[in-house]
């Protein structure tokens, strides 16, 4: 306004708004809460890829750990097709002999005792020295119910077989670690939505309203990720 021109009623008029609007408290301080939420963006956009890298680092050790249990199982399931097969070797040699004996041929049950493997020999006489056929009531059934009986493949199939079970779970345990990280990155992206719209309102008890509440969910999220195990 000019020396001597009278007063413009809308600068009254601004002037009024602008002073009201200061005692509403509903003018913002542009420098403290940009730079809170310029502070809250930055932090959070490194935080939420961070979250994405874990999970693809975590989806990748679920699917080696699936590989390795799968292919633990078929080795298990080799080693089984090997335990039978010796077994049905063992079972039907010892059968022949029972017959011999059963029908007091000892020339062929000499003979085909002579045919036993050697894994089967180990339970075999210890069998006899239990009694065997001599001593029925007291001594096992057969060879085959001692523990001196490993036919080959049987201790490879147990130990596979736990090695697939154990690794079957690590890939369920990775896939869920996988899937918080997932969860975490978007309680950042929520985060990031009130940080930056939390700008984009005059009143100021609303900004710093959104602010406190980005500012929760970003110490909620802050706290999950020191509590998460981590692959580098």
């Amino acid at each position: 306004m000019v020396d001597g021109e009278a007063p413009d009623p809308q600068d009254e008029t601004e002037d009024q708004t602008f002073f009201q609007r200061r005692q509403r408290g509903d003018e913002p301080s542009p420098r403290a809460i940009e730079t809170w939420s310029a502070v809250l963006l930055s932090i959070t956009v490194i935080l939420t890829a961070w979250s994405a890298f874990q999970s693809s680092k975590w989806g990748g050790a679920m699917s080696i750990a699936f590989s390795q249990a799968s292919s633990a199982r078929i080795q298990a399931n080799r080693a089984a097709g090997e335990l039978a097969n010796a077994r049905q070797v063992d079972l039907s040699i010892y059968s022949l002999w029972v017959q011999m004996k059963a029908s007091k041929n000892e020339p062929a049950a000499d003979y085909v005792e002579a045919r036993f493997t050697d894994r089967f020999r180990v339970a075999f006489d210890e069998w006899v020295a239990k009694g065997g056929i001599s001593d029925p009531e007291n001594a096992p059934l057969s060879p085959f119910d001692l523990p001196s009986y490993a036919p080959p493949g049987s201790q490879d199939q147990a130990d596979l077989d736990t090695r697939a079970d154990a690794k079957f779970q690590d890939a369920l345990a990775n896939n869920q670690r996988g899937d918080n990280y997932t969860i975490l990155g978007v309680l950042f992206a929520i985060v990031l939505f009130f940080a930056a719209v939390s700008t984009r309102f005059v009143n100021r008890s609303l900004q710093y309203g959104m602010l406190i509440f980005a500012s929760v969910l970003f110490l909620t999220g802050v706290a999950f990720l020191i509590a998460f195990p981590r692959l580098i």
